[in-house]
């Protein structure tokens, strides 16, 4: 495997591009991946940021190449993700539209069991302002394992009676169903940085919680500026994040060190 481009506390930051990095990787030894790929989304148009209409150019990253290139990508980084997972692991990917339906047939090509799909309702979501179709206010989340005859992690009691404060979705002690209401990244998470496409700490919270235990190993193939790896270790988990951009492993190694050595349960 490469050199570290940051390594502290069981939080390591690779620089790299994902399938290269994951193919280096000694097969079946992670817990959980969480990946938030490329929506293909910057294709000129706009949208709403702070009240004000913004160009949804997020980088080059993000440019889509036509519709058989950019399934041939989803295809080949779930293939390798696929290898790295433990035979009872699992992976969440995110998404909309513009990607979601090709991540969902690029898991089962590649052999997944899917378990659900979450919508991430957005209370907060930015208005439409071409005002020519309905407002964009969710995502959605696939949870797939990579064996469907694996005895995956799900812990229950745990995601049933715990205090998930602002989801006025979740009924107190009843089960957590598929639709999530959490708010979109509250300023305090963007004190080090921002970075386009950033995930709430909520969110990433609550996938963790749901299918790791204390000392699993979580991996972000597309890690930006680290939600997961903040949300893991906060809650214990070791993590792996992995991204090409130096500017935003900078900002992870910014919003890591900014936690100091303290934990939230």
């Amino acid at each position: 495997m490469d050199t570290p481009y940051y390594k502290n506390e069981g939080f390591v930051l690779y620089q790299s591009d994902a399938i290269d990095l994951l193919d280096s990787m000694p097969g079946d030894s992670v817990d959980m991946i969480f990946a938030d790929p490329p929506y293909f989304l910057s294709t000129g148009s706009f949208t709403c940021q702070s009240g004000k209409r913004a160009s949804v150019k997020k980088g080059d990253w993000d440019m889509g190449r036509g519709l058989d290139h950019d399934f041939a990508f989803h295809l080949a980084w779930i293939k390798a993700c696929k290898r790295v997972l433990k035979p009872n692991g699992t992976i969440w990917i995110s998404g909309t539209y513009h990607s979601i339906y090709q991540c969902g047939f690029a898991l089962q090509k590649n052999g997944f069991h899917i378990l659900n799909d979450i919508v991430w309702f957005k209370p907060n979501a930015s208005p439409n302002l071409s005002c020519r179709f309905f407002t964009a206010s969710h995502e959605t989340l696939l949870w797939a394992k990579r064996d469907k005859n694996a005895k995956h992690t799900f812990n229950y009691d745990l995601i049933k009676t715990r205090d998930w404060e602002g989801d006025f979705l979740k009924k107190e002690q009843s089960q957590m169903r598929s639709v999530w209401a959490i708010n979109t990244p509250r300023p305090g998470e963007k004190r080090s940085g921002r970075h386009p496409a950033q995930k709430p700490l909520e969110l990433l919270t609550r996938i963790i919680l749901s299918c790791t235990g204390e000392g699993d190993l979580v991996l972000d193939p597309f890690t930006g500026s680290s939600t997961t790896g903040i949300a893991a270790h906060l809650h214990r988990r070791k993590f792996i994040g992995i991204d090409r951009e130096e500017d935003y492993l900078a900002l992870s190694v910014r919003r890591f060190e900014a936690l100091g050595s303290r934990f939230r349960k």
